[in-house]
């Protein structure tokens, strides 16, 4: 029994050779689409300015005691010792004031470009011209001046822009004036081309600054403090001869900032030494006047043990009343620093507590100030560091207050050894002793005043020798070309050329929803399939006996199934075999006329008859010379069948029954029983009756004749009808209304990327046309025409 039910499509595995062939199909849209891609690539790599690679590397150095060339002066402790951050260096490097000193310095801001055939190119450094102002108004590193330059001989030239007038002439070296200020021209090189264009362009300073600063890509190498300060540039002379002055710039700008400690603790030094050299004149005058008034020329000292410990304690208490006045003044200038000054670092011991906090305290100012720099104070850095130093002078002046107290505890100390040995040498004459205050006080102060001195000297040693912050390990150096990357981009439009076309046809087979091939039919219909026909150029194909087109052999594998259909039908008449589809214009007349010529070339007596009263199409097709025919026999009693029916010219045994004129009521008349009869007649004088039929999904035409026909075959257009318009012969089929229900595709193209796998090896080298209806005049015009005729097929 067979099974009527309409398969699942989605059960039905797709399989891969036939995808792969719809898309093998349209290779030459595929390469030609790879070709304009890989051009369109070439001409963009043509005419894009190659970008270069520019690097260097720089060491920062740490501010620490005893750093590179200063190891000699270590012990002088000027400068502090924490370590930068060198995020804050990097931030310092890209900050815009220091491109705008590096870009003022090198004169940035005037770029020369030379015209080209299609881009201008930047001349740097060797431009034939230059532009040199003499005088520049107040606004002229604000204003933005462009002009073009059009030299015409070898002493003239013409200028366009800014008010100049285009047509005058001018002189090199001749003086002209601006908005910006007056300039000359100046002629730099004997090479330079007649009327071709050059461009001088003089941008605001600080958009330079900004254009530069941004194309730096500066990085941290882990754990160190090496830099690498990388650039990407079209012209990689003048990115090299920047980064360089950036570095030297950056130099500067640290050196300035190490050297205010300096000058602030040296003019501390110096305010100091002049208080205490007024402080020793007083005490030498006062021993002067002291030795005059008692008449003292020599004093005698340590006469006895107990004199020579009360000395060694006297000494004791010098030194500690030395650092009680060390670290009042300190205390003092600390007081009065505030989170803007640098408090001198070096006057305490070296083994007191309060000077890794006073480093600490300055590193902190400097940070500050180099931060502003391209902060403000409301930056909540600025305003985290303000509290930290807040916090830092704090502990100084504890510090300090502490260490006081306990210089005091000791002088105290080895002030009362002193007076025990005192009271030992009490025998001593009073003005010996008196003197010896004296002389203790003048001890004191010319310690004092030897120890600053010796420190003043050391700071203007400092101050004399700097070393740069930055260390260059590797000068600003060219690393070639780093784009446009031509492979990258080649390879990427080749992956283009490739995906677009494939990109289209994917969506167009995406939403493709009209049946192509014998797999489509497959899938979603079980009725069985006859065969299909090929697209043809001719409406009539030349049917003979020897012919071996395309369409001929479709129509003889479509006879021998035919054939297998009809195994059961009975012998002794013919066999009636109509034709239907489910629209119009699906080629079921141009089936009907094809099987019924092939089948009279087998020698078998075939009759057409056209039944579709409503559009018939048979005498397109065929040589019929009368306008009556089956409507005329059924709507008048007077016609016989005989009167109607035309035997074809070049066949035995080929006769037509056209369909006649159009009447006004064809299913009454096809519901007459002088069809019955016509039909019961006819089967006995012909061997086959091909009935071409009206289209079943628009009339009821087609089913009044079922029960005559010995088979159906529904002809389904490829590429025309769509895919749930087989809903109608599915139907059709389950419920039996079409007797021996069988399917032929019209119009496969085996050249459009579908059927693959079901051909009969032919279909190739036939365009669109007559199996649809239309006419064959399908020459190209002209020669774009003819081109994208080699890609149609």
């Amino acid at each position: 029994m067979t099974d009527k039910s309409t398969p699942n499509s989605q059960s039905h595995t797709v399989h891969l050779e036939e995808q792969l062939y719809k898309y093998v199909v349209h290779w030459k849209w595929v390469v030609l689409s790879i070709l304009i891609s890989l051009s369109i690539a070439y001409f963009y790599l043509r005419y894009t300015i190659t970008t270069y690679g520019v690097s260097s590397t720089v060491l920062i150095k740490a501010d620490k005691k005893g750093g590179s060339e200063l190891d000699a002066f270590s012990e002088l402790s000027v400068f502090p010792g924490s370590k930068n951050s060198i995020d804050n260096e990097i931030a310092i490097f890209q900050s815009r004031s220091l491109a705008e000193r590096a870009a003022r310095k090198l004169g940035m801001n005037v770029s020369y470009f030379v015209e080209g055939m299609v881009i201008n190119t930047e001349a740097y450094k060797n431009s034939p011209v230059n532009i040199i102002f003499l005088s520049k108004s107040k606004n002229f590193e604000e204003s933005y001046f462009q002009i073009n330059m059009t030299p015409i001989s070898d002493t003239k030239f013409k200028i366009q822009g800014m008010n100049f007038d285009a047509k005058k002439v001018y002189t090199y070296n001749t003086v002209l004036k601006s908005d910006i200020g007056t300039f000359i021209i100046k002629k730099v090189s004997n090479d330079i081309e007649i009327d071709k264009k050059i461009t001088i362009v003089v941008a605001p300073i600080k958009n330079t600054a900004i254009a530069l600063s941004s194309a730096l890509k500066i990085l941290n190498a882990k754990n160190t403090n090496i830099i690498s300060i990388d650039m990407a540039t079209a012209n990689e002379a003048k990115a090299m001869d920047f980064i360089n002055e950036l570095v030297e710039q950056y130099n500067l700008d640290a050196t300035e900032d190490r050297n205010i400690i300096a000058n602030n603790t040296y003019t501390f030094i110096k305010k100091r030494l002049e208080v205490i050299s007024e402080e020793l004149e007083g005490i030498d005058k006062k021993s002067e006047t002291f030795k005059k008034n008692n008449g003292l020329t020599d004093l005698i000292s340590d006469a006895s043990l107990n004199l020579n410990q009360n000395s060694q304690y006297r000494r004791n208490v010098t030194d500690i009343s030395t650092e009680i006045s060390v670290n009042g003044y300190m205390a003092e200038e600390v007081s009065k620093a505030t989170n803007q000054d640098l408090i001198p670092s070096n006057i305490l011991p070296s083994s007191s507590p309060a000077m890794r906090l006073i480093d600490e305290f300055n590193n902190g100012v400097l940070d500050r100030k180099r931060v502003l720099k391209t902060s403000t104070i409301a930056n909540p850095y600025i305003v985290n560091l303000d509290e930290k130093l807040k916090w830092r002078k704090a502990e100084i002046l504890k510090v300090l207050s502490n260490e006081g107290r306990a210089l005091r505890i000791r002088q105290g100390n080895l002030q009362n050894q002193e007076n025990f040995f005192q009271t030992k040498v009490s025998m001593v004459p009073t003005n010996e002793m008196n003197y010896k205050k004296i002389d203790r006080q003048q001890k004191v102060k010319a310690e004092l005043y030897s120890y600053l001195l010796q420190k003043a000297e050391q700071t203007a040693i400092a101050l004399s020798v700097t070393s740069p912050k930055a260390k260059v390990i590797d000068a600003a150096f060219s690393k070639g070309a780093i784009g446009p990357n031509r492979k990258l981009i080649m390879s990427v439009a080749f992956v283009i050329g490739l995906l677009i076309p494939l990109g289209i046809l994917f969506i167009i087979f995406l939403l493709d929803n009209k049946i192509h091939t014998r797999s489509d039919i497959e899938r979603i219909s079980s009725i069985p399939y006859l065969g299909d026909v090929p697209l043809t150029k001719d409406i009539l194909e030349d049917v003979t006996s020897i012919s071996r087109s395309s369409v001929v052999e479709s129509f003889r594998i479509i006879l021998t199934n035919l054939e297998f259909m009809l195994t059961n039908s009975k012998k002794d008449t013919a066999k009636t075999i109509f034709i239907t589809s489910t629209i119009p214009k699906e080629g079921k007349t141009f089936v009907s006329v094809n099987l019924s010529r092939t089948l009279a070339l087998y020698g078998k007596k075939v009759l057409l008859m056209g039944m579709d009263l409503r559009n018939p199409k048979i005498s397109d097709y065929l040589d019929v010379k009368s306008d009556f025919g089956m409507s005329n026999y059924l709507s008048n009693e007077k016609i016989n069948l005989e009167d109607i029916i035309y035997k074809q010219e070049g066949y035995t045994d080929f006769y037509v029954l056209p369909s006649g004129i159009i009447p006004p009521n064809p299913a009454v008349l096809l519901n007459s029983k002088k069809v019955e009869l016509a039909f019961d007649e006819l089967k006995k004088q012909f061997d086959y009756i091909i009935v071409d039929t009206a289209p079943v999904s628009l009339v009821t035409d087609t089913l009044l004749l079922n029960k005559y026909s010995d088979m159906f075959i529904y002809v389904v257009r490829a590429n025309y009808i769509r895919k749930n318009s087989i809903t109608i012969p599915n139907s059709l089929f389950k419920e039996n209304k079409l007797n021996n229900l069988s399917i032929v595709i019209n119009g496969v193209n085996a050249k459009s990327g579908y059927g693959y796998g079901y051909g009969y090896g032919y279909g190739y080298g036939y365009g669109y046309g007559y199996g649809y209806g239309n006419d064959g005049n399908n020459k190209p015009k002209n020669i774009i025409e003819r081109i994208f005729n080699i890609f149609r097929k």
